[in-house]
């Protein structure tokens, strides 16, 4: 089965512009023909509860669609609050590499 990917880049700020972003380019990779979504959080240092807020609306919105959406590249402080908030056992979550989604589907 062949997967065909969408990464999304988070915010590496959180104000009004970059949450709205970030819906536009979620909304536009669910609507997309793409089978898997990757939420990057390469360059993100810190995550606050608007942002995390953000990220379940995309993921909410992703399971509507079927499309299973992953995280990758969280650093230990953004690791800690999914953690603190329990949302480690909602969201999967990768290191870098699209070859871990393919297993982690089939």
């Amino acid at each position: 089965m062949e997967l065909l990917t969408r990464t999304i880049q988070f915010p590496e700020t959180l104000d009004e512009a970059a949450i709205a972003h970030f819906h536009q380019q979620a909304d536009d990779a669910i609507q997309s023909d793409a089978t898997v979504l990757l939420v990057d959080f390469t360059n993100v240092k810190f995550m606050s509860s608007p942002g995390l807020m953000a990220l379940v609306i995309a993921f909410k919105q992703a399971r509507e669609e079927g499309k299973p959406m992953f995280l990758q590249s969280i650093n230990d402080q953004i690791k800690m609050l999914l953690e603190l908030t329990g949302m480690d056992k909602v969201f999967e979550i990768i290191e870098h590499s699209t070859e871990e989604v393919e297993f982690a589907i089939v």
